[in-house]
Formats: structure tokens, C-alpha cells, sequence
């Protein structure tokens, strides 16, 4: 069967998961704020979920219509036929969201979308009550402007739960984020890669799952893989193709960090992403920062300093960074940070920054060209 479906993004990086998609085979895309759309089937849905490094969620994109009232809302979904995607025993768990629309009542919106939905399924499987004790489909009505867009989610937990993460530092880095930060810094895989503020490892596991294409959604489940319309051979097959298309590449790639706590959290993850061999963890300063290659790359989330007593310490890294690149030319450094003003205060003007978003924080990545 052939879905409309959308890759979900963080703000900002709507066109590095185009790369992407673009990079996996697929044409014609649409990119808007916060989603790339695509055309797609069930062996498809299975990929992207599996591929996406930068991606938030793959969702089918079931129905859009315009709505400003209750019955135009209901009578836009009964007429899908919800049945042709959600069997007589699914689970059907409507969630939503409304902005500058006249149904702004989120509550009354998913109360009458779960209504319209029985009415349809009611249609195709002519029978009245449903158990909804079999697998989940979770539904999203969404309403921009009084477009109301419908969709059912197939991946389950967000993509950014890869696996190998147990343990996190505080303000932990997206792994969606991470992986957008080294296809940002067009990291030369020749070249060493260096985290001064390595955290529980994040950037340095994206950056190694990159460089050897490991696919992100290798050893996780999506709850797209319970439902009888997705062919389990389907994903024994993408899951074959993702092994086989590792590469043993040989890189390394070096974290710091001055807290022995926060590195053995970095160790594990490590571990369990598989990656020890090509990724070297020391405990030190950024102040200590020296390397004796005069071409590599930095790609780092430095501590923004906000908790009292932080600021000067804080103060004094971010300044650090002017001294390395003034010192170290060759080297690429790229930084995001929410630290405010950061090229006035470190004096040194980016060649390139952008606005992102770890979660509902507004950074910026400011990346120094190596000269």
C-alpha cells in the first residue's frame, strides 16, 4: 500500500533530514517547517525508521482538510477509511495539538476525532463495540490555522532513542541533534574528530555511527512492527541491508571531560553502542586542550553555565575556544551553545551559525572554518 508519510524534525534541520531521505532514494519532497513529506509503502516505512539519524518520528499521513467547526472536524475524519490501516482490534489512542485555529479546545478535538474514527471503523468491520486490545495506533490530530492534518505514528518511541543510552549527564544532547552537528560540520572522516565536553559521549557515537553507517534504528523495535499490515520479512530484510552496509572504517575519535562520573556513563554507552574500539575517552580540562595534528575538527555542546557559581567558569572555557582556534588554525571548531551573545564575548566572528533547538532550548552553532 502507498502512504503519505512525514519525517518529523527539530526546527532548523528540516533540510539535513531531506539530505537524507534524498540520500535513501526517495524523490519529490516537500519540506516544510518541522517535517519533510515523502511517498511510500510499508518496506519504505520500515527503512526510514531504521535509516533517519536526524528524524524525529515517520508518521502516515492519513487525511488534511480545513475545519473551524466541530462537525466539519468530524465529518473530515469519518469519511477516511481508518479501517484499511487499523485492524478490527487495534488500539486507537488519539492525541493532539491546536495553533491559531478557531477549535483551539485540544480535548473536544480528540474526543470527536476518536468518535469519527469508530464511526469509520464501525463502516468497514460492520459491527458496533471494538476491544482496542491489540496493537497501538497512536493518531494525531493537529490543526495550524484551521488546516486539520491526521496522522497515525510508526515509530513508537522518539528516533533519538537509539539504544545504547541508559545513562545521561544533566541537559543531555538529542541524539537527533548530535548527528545534525556532524553532518553540519562536514567532518573529513580522515581527520580526527575531538569533543572537549564529551558529556555521556553522544556527539563522538553519532559521529562513529556515521562514519561507519550504522544505521541508528538497528537494535530497537517500532511499533509499526505489532501491526499485521507491516510484514515482519519486511523488516528481517531492512534490518539484513542495515548489517551489511557497515563499514570497519578505521577512525578515532577523542572525548574529554574533568568529571570521572560523567565518563564512565560515557564508557558504557559506548560499549553498548559497540564503539570502543574507535572511540578514546580522557579525563581533562578543556584548558589543557592541545594536539600536535594541524588539520582536525571539533564538534562539542559546551556547558552553558547556567547554575550560580557556574558563569565564570564558564566564562573562561568559551574563551578558550578563541585561544584554540587562534593557535590551532587548521582545525574546524563547531559549537553550539546557548551561551548568550558567544561571538562578542569570545571575539572571534563565525564563518557560518544557525538557530537549533535542544528540546525547547534555543542554541546556536557557530562553526569556524579550518584556514
Amino acid at each position: 500500500m502507498d502512504y503519505n508519510l512525514i519525517a518529523t524534525t527539530t526546527f532548523g534541520i528540516e533540510a539535513i533530514t531531506a539530505k537524507e531521505l534524498k540520500a535513501l532514494g526517495y524523490e519529490d519532497l516537500k519540506v516544510e517547517n518541522g517535517k519533510v513529506e515523502f511517498e511510500g509503502d510499508e518496506m519504505d516505512i520500515a527503512i526510514a525508521n531504521t535509516w533517519l539519524r536526524t528524524a524525529e518520528r515517520v508518521l502516515i499521513k492519513v487525511a488534511e482538510f480545513k475545519a473551524e467547526s466541530f462537525e466539519e472536524l468530524f465529518n473530515g475524519t469519518v469519511e477516511v477509511d481508518w479501517g484499511s490501516i487499523i485492524p478490527v482490534d487495534g488500539k486507537m489512542h488519539v492525541i493532539g495539538k491546536s495553533v491559531k485555529s478557531k477549535l483551539f479546545s485540544v480535548p473536544d478535538c480528540q474526543s470527536i476525532v476518536k468518535k469519527a474514527v469508530v464511526k469509520s471503523m464501525q463502516r468497514t468491520y460492520n459491527k458496533e463495540i471494538f476491544t482496542e486490545d491489540g496493537p497501538v495506533y497512536k493518531i494525531e490530530v493537529a490543526i495550524l490555522k484551521d488546516i486539520v492534518t491526521l496522522t497515525i505514528d510508526t515509530s513508537g518511541e522518539g528516533l533519538h532513542k537509539r539504544g545504547y543510552r541508559e545513562h545521561s549527564g544533566q541537559a543531555p544532547l538529542k541524539e537527533t541533534l548530535a548527528a545534525a552537528m556532524i553532518y553540519l560540520s562536514k567532518w573529513d572522516y580522515e581527520k580526527q574528530l575531538i569533543d572537549p565536553f564529551c558529556g555521556s559521549g553522544t556527539i563522538l557515537i553519532e559521529g562513529a555511527m556515521i562514519a561507519k553507517n550504522i544505521a541508528p534504528g538497528l537494535n530497537r523495535h517500532f511499533v509499526s512492527e505489532t501491526w499485521p499490515t507491516m510484514d515482519k520479512e519486511t523488516w528481517d530484510q531492512v534490518r539484513e541491508g542495515a548489517r551489511a552496509a557497515i563499514k570497519n572504517k578505521d577512525i578515532k575519535l577523542i572525548g574529554y571531560d574533568i568529571d570521572s562520573w560523567v565518563l564512565k556513563t560515557a564508557r558504557n554507552n559506548i560499549m553498548k553502542a559497540g564503539l570502543s574500539d574507535c572511540i578514546e575517552l580522557q579525563r581533562r580540562s578543556f584548558l589543557d586542550f592541545s594536539s600536535s595534528k594541524k588539520e582536525g575538527y571539533i564538534v562539542t555542546n559546551p556547558p552553558y553555565g547556567e547554575r550560580i557559581g557556574e558563569k565564570r567558569e564558564v566564562e573562561e572555557l568559551n574563551r578558550h575556544i578563541a585561544e584554540v582556534k587562534g593557535n590551532m588554525p587548521g582545525w574546524y571548531i563547531n559549537v553550539l551553545t546557548a551561551f548568550p551573545n558567544f561571538e562578542k564575548f569570545i571575539r572571534l566572528k563565525a564563518d557560518k551559525n544557525r538557530k537549533l533547538y535542544n528540546g525547547r532550548l534555543l542554541c546556536y552553532y557557530y562553526q569556524y572554518f579550518g584556514k
